[in-house]
């Protein structure tokens, strides 16, 4: 099955570089590219992409606008948002994450974790880089922390495993990882990330780290 993508960004040479990247790949196809972040929406839109690579500094819409846009309209519920961006150390992770994107990746990514990544988030399960779990950490290192009218009691949904696979995400691990710590198998661990993010109303293990932090079920500082 091909992943259909569409690029967004107004550099033309990046674009240009991504699309040989992206086409290079078999399973892969570019389905069109925009300049600015109000053609992104309405390309997500007319050419139905199942990822959608947005750039965040875009002109006439911002990239954090327009990824709220697309994964905010119902008839766009299978399109992903991959923000792949230089700002991957800054305050605009966990804005990303809270407009709704899938996944985030910074441009020094290799072409071999560019294609992993699209393939990553086409496939439900979103991807958060390790550069950018830090930074997401640093955002409420500085001021960001958890909201106190989130509280711990909206993870109540929760079994205690699942709040435990939860906090594992949140700093970081994957789900291979996780299930070496748990002594589970990937599949059982995905199958408690899955049902985490059914419970809270959820895109996507994105927005899984959010709440953990919102909710001071992790905290800055916390271990992996």
């Amino acid at each position: 099955m091909t992943t259909r993508v569409l690029i967004a960004d107004d550099q033309a040479l990046i674009r240009t570089g991504l699309r040989g990247i992206i086409e290079s790949a078999p399973d892969l196809e570019v389905v069109g590219e925009a300049t600015t972040g109000r053609e992104a929406v309405e390309l997500a839109r007319t050419e139905r992409a199942d990822v959608v690579l947005m750039d965040i500094r875009m002109p006439e819409v911002a990239g954090l606008e327009a990824t709220r846009l697309i994964t905010a309209d119902d008839d766009l519920a299978g399109v992903r948002v991959l923000v792949l961006t230089t700002f991957e150390l800054d305050e605009y992770v966990l804005h990303a994450l809270r407009a709704g994107a899938s996944g985030f990746l910074g441009k020094g990514a290799t072409p071999a974790e560019l294609v992993d990544a699209i393939r990553t988030v086409a496939n439900g399960d979103a991807l958060l880089s390790a550069k950018a779990t830090q930074a997401l950490i640093a955002r409420f290192l500085t001021g960001g922390g958890p909201d106190p009218a989130a509280g711990t009691s909206a993870l109540d949904v929760l079994t205690d495993r699942e709040r435990e696979v939860l906090a594992l995400v949140a700093v970081g691990l994957s789900n291979e990882d996780i299930a070496a710590r748990l002594y589970l198998s990937p599949l059982t661990v995905k199958t408690h990330v899955n049902r985490a993010m059914t419970k809270l109303g959820v895109r996507d293990r994105a927005q899984l780290v959010v709440i953990a932090y919102q909710t001071g079920l992790v905290r800055p500082g916390d271990a992996a």
